[in-house]
């Protein structure tokens, strides 16, 4: 499944056009996808900021398209708008992980992926918390533009637990 499915599922939903006819400006800045390799929680939302009321709104993509008042999306954090045109598979992006799991010898299996879509400095990028086998993590970012993985860190739930009685 691509990217691009969902972004015209929204754009075709009858919220979604009262939500853009009701706000002008509204834009695009961000994306929530859960992809569950294991089970079936697979979940994609889609987020709008109307800077002219400085509110942001998530686009559900269940069954059906439902819209969500963000309440809380920190008050110094200034949304940067994403291309209509990004485009990615989703596949593809488990792949290049699967494949710098290989190359760095990480023999454990993926089991679900956690992928937000963001831009900074007009550039878009996938981070990501992918849960592996064996109670571990790997943190990713990947830059679209360039398709390619620019940060990797593989972790295990016991790191975090450390971190946390710190």
């Amino acid at each position: 499944m691509n990217f691009q499915f969902y972004f015209e599922k929204l754009i075709d939903s009858e919220d979604f056009q009262k939500f853009s006819s009701e706000h002008k400006d509204a834009f695009f800045c961000s994306g929530f996808f859960s992809v569950d390799k294991k089970g079936e929680d697979n979940k994609q939302n889609l987020d709008y900021f109307v800077p002219s009321i400085n509110k942001m709104f998530s686009f559900k993509m269940n069954n059906k398209v439902e819209i969500v008042p963000v309440e809380d999306f920190g008050k110094n954090f200034k949304p940067e708008k994403i291309p209509d045109n990004v485009n990615f598979d989703f596949t593809e992006i488990e792949d290049m992980v699967q494949d710098r799991m290989e190359k760095d010898k990480i023999k454990n299996k993926i089991e679900k992926l956690l992928l937000s879509l963001q831009a900074k400095d007009k550039k878009s990028y996938i981070l990501g918390t992918i849960f592996i086998s064996g109670l571990g993590l790997i943190k990713v970012k990947i830059d679209l533009e360039d398709k390619k993985i620019t940060d990797f860190e593989k972790m295990s739930f016991f790191d975090m637990v450390k971190i946390v009685k710190k």
